[in-house]
């Protein structure tokens, strides 16, 4: 399975460069997640929001391990593609996940459940 097709990074992609001519001021966007990646094998999830328009193998988003600590920040989508959980399964994209708030909300829940919740 194809984790960002190309709509998927066109979208990823649009918003990093709209958070780029704001990043670090007030005006900074809080946007909703346009895809769930996660390991069907391992407690892994990560909820994307946008793609370094500057190196499109950098996405931000909320990260979250399996280990109890999920948090915000930039990950390489070529090391996502990498990762294999306990049974070597590669990782997949949630094919029904539409988020219905903003990347701050999910990662509020995450903190207070210390995982992702969608």
């Amino acid at each position: 399975m194809e984790l960002l097709t190309q709509d998927i990074r066109e979208q990823l992609l649009n918003n990093g460069q709209a958070q780029e001519k704001v990043r670090g001021t007030e005006d900074e966007i809080d946007f909703h997640p346009i895809v769930k990646l996660f390991t069907p094998d391992a407690s892994c999830t990560w909820l994307l929001t946008e793609l370094d328009p500057n190196d499109t193998d950098i996405a931000f988003g909320l990260c979250d391990l399996g280990l109890g600590f999920p948090e915000l920040g930039s990950v390489r989508i070529s090391e996502i593609e990498s990762v294999r959980g306990s049974l070597n399964l590669p990782v997949e994209r949630d094919l029904h996940f539409k988020a219905d708030k903003p990347l701050s909300q999910y990662a509020k829940l995450a903190h207070e459940h210390q995982q992702i919740i969608t």
